[in-house]
């Protein structure tokens, strides 16, 4: 299975130009044969927790209906990042569009200590089923504990996807974790994340994929937007990047 990657720079609470760039970054994974593609933690809208409770909304938004039209017709399995509303409260959450499937959400299921302010917990995990690859979503700082990625394998998953939203610290203790991860349960590990200024940090992108051996094959740097796309067959990496003007 060909599994992408994105790398993006949100504009901070913009989900409408948000949406437009998410259509670009698709449209190009298209090109080069992606069946899924990921985006960072909260990509629609910015890792804003301030933000999140005015912006939180649902998976059946229909400012969405665009992302399950491009699935449909074309394929392609996509998770996006949005803070959702619940009962009593916001949740951190990946929407996830399969081709002519009900639309699913996960919601982070451990929590920072920064983000309870915030957020609640999600409950439950994801396990996306396409053909004979299964993948876990995992989100940011969930993806760093070691219950988490125990938990996805005993589900079945063996792709694990860590959608996150991480400055340089973050990064270098995921650069230590993931490859661990890889190796211990014998699946990739992608990482998904953005750059640019997030609430109150820098993320530094440096968005990765490591084989089931645990070995870093693809990676992008840590200020431009682009895509990796990994092939679980073959473990072939094609990488492309997107200037912006």
């Amino acid at each position: 299975m060909k599994i992408c990657i994105a790398q993006t720079e949100p504009i901070k609470g913009n989900v409408s130009a948000n949406i437009e760039a998410h259509k670009r970054f698709i449209e190009l994974a298209l090109t080069l044969h992606a069946e899924a593609i990921f985006f960072p933690e909260l990509s629609l809208t910015g890792y804003e927790p301030e933000l999140a409770k005015k912006l939180a909304t649902n998976q059946n938004d229909e400012r969405l209906d665009i992302f399950q039209e491009t699935s449909d017709n074309n394929n392609i399995i996509i998770g996006l990042g949005l803070p959702t509303a619940s009962e009593s409260h916001i949740r951190i959450s990946m929407i996830i569009f399969e081709p002519n499937q009900p639309r699913q959400t996960y919601s982070k299921q451990q929590l920072h200590s920064d983000e309870f302010p915030y957020f609640e917990q999600g409950v439950g995990q994801v396990i996306i089923k396409a053909n004979d690859t299964h993948i876990a979503p995992a989100i940011c700082y969930e993806s760093l504990q070691p219950a988490h990625a125990e938990n996805a394998f005993k589900l079945g998953a063996d792709v694990y996807l860590a959608s996150v939203a991480k400055p340089e610290n973050g990064v270098e203790k995921a650069f230590k974790h993931y490859p661990a991860v890889a190796k211990q349960y014998a699946m990739p590990v992608l990482m998904s994340n953005c750059v640019g200024f997030c609430d109150n940090f820098l993320s530094v992108g440096k968005s990765a994929v490591w084989t089931k051996e645990g070995e870093l094959v693809g990676q992008l740097d840590d200020k431009t937007e682009g895509i990796l796309i990994f092939d679980t067959e073959t473990e072939e990496i094609v990488k492309r990047t997107v200037i912006n003007n």
